[in-house]
């Protein structure tokens, strides 16, 4: 047994031991892509206590302006109509959300916070532990403003009307 988990340590080392020689040579998308999951992980793994993901936590965050069409609020969240549908449906099974048919176009159907989804975003939206999973980074408040310029650009890119909601 003692053999066994000595090699599992081994072999996570020299991966470890391997990328960390191959990290400097990533592009920069790369290592964004990298860190983005690593710390979607972790964030996932926070949220599981409120049966929510960080896609779902996204949805509650929008939610709290009021009430959208299920395709305003896929535009607001950036994902296609489908997925926000899955998302929608699921919250809604847990009670954070409730949907009701438009009153003026019945085709639509618009998207509310209850009480209790916007009880449970406060409570899984802790700020302090959202950023600790940035513990390692020196300039914290730079490396938000150049997220915050990448995501301007490349959303209005793949997304034109995401300025026009949320």
């Amino acid at each position: 047994m003692v053999v066994v988990n000595r090699r599992a340590h081994d072999s996570r080392e020299a991966l470890t031991s391997a990328l960390e020689a191959q990290l400097d040579s990533w592009a920069t998308g790369r290592l964004l892509s990298a860190a983005a999951r690593l710390v979607e992980h972790e964030w996932n793994q926070h949220l599981t206590q409120w049966d929510l993901n960080h896609a779902s936590l996204g949805v509650l965050h929008v939610l709290l302006g009021g009430a959208l069409t299920q395709r305003e609020l896929a535009l607001a969240v950036q994902v296609e109509d489908q997925t926000v549908s899955r998302i929608v449906e699921r919250l809604q099974r847990s009670g954070y959300v409730e949907r009701v048919r438009d009153a003026d176009d019945r085709r639509r159907i618009v998207v509310s916070l209850t009480h209790q989804g916007e009880q449970t975003y406060r409570a899984a939206s802790d700020l302090d532990r959202a950023e600790s999973f940035f513990a390692a980074v020196d300039d914290l408040p730079a490396l938000r403003s150049a997220l915050i310029a990448v995501i301007r650009s490349r959303s209005l890119q793949r997304w034109p009307g995401a300025g026009d909601v949320g």
